[in-house]
């Protein structure tokens, strides 16, 4: 069996139980939640959370693969791609479910800077792989 590096495991486990959460909380909005989104564009923003929240887990997925020492060498840089990914996701999905769910229009203040943190975490796996 391979051997992972520590944080080539972290990544990959983190990455892949924040892909198997998009699942169940895509699931549930299209369920459980379906009659309270109708009539509004609540529905949408959830799918939005949960497509941003699976597009970033398996975005994680692949800096957990870049961390093998034995493909780029060890960089920091991909740790700092994987924490501002993780407070991303939180930030930006986050808000976005909450929002849905209680209709308080300022939570969206929170939103932008979760995709700052998404933009600057590819940026970081851009200059890594560079």
């Amino acid at each position: 069996m391979m051997e992972f590096e520590e944080g080539v495991k972290k990544m990959l486990v983190t990455g892949s139980v924040i892909a198997m959460l998009a699942v169940v909380i895509g699931a549930f909005g299209a369920h459980a939640l379906k009659t309270r989104f109708e009539g509004t564009n609540y529905g949408e923003t959830w799918e939005t959370a949960v497509k941003y929240q699976m597009y970033h887990a398996l975005g994680l997925i692949l800096i957990g693969i870049l961390q093998f020492d034995t493909l780029l060498g060890a960089q920091s840089i991909f740790s700092t791609a994987s924490w501002l990914m993780v407070i991303g996701i939180i930030l930006f999905s986050g808000s976005l479910y909450v929002l849905a769910l209680t209709g308080i229009k300022k939570l969206g203040a929170i939103t932008p800077l979760g995709g700052l943190c998404l933009i600057a975490a590819w940026l970081c796996v851009a200059i890594g792989v560079a």
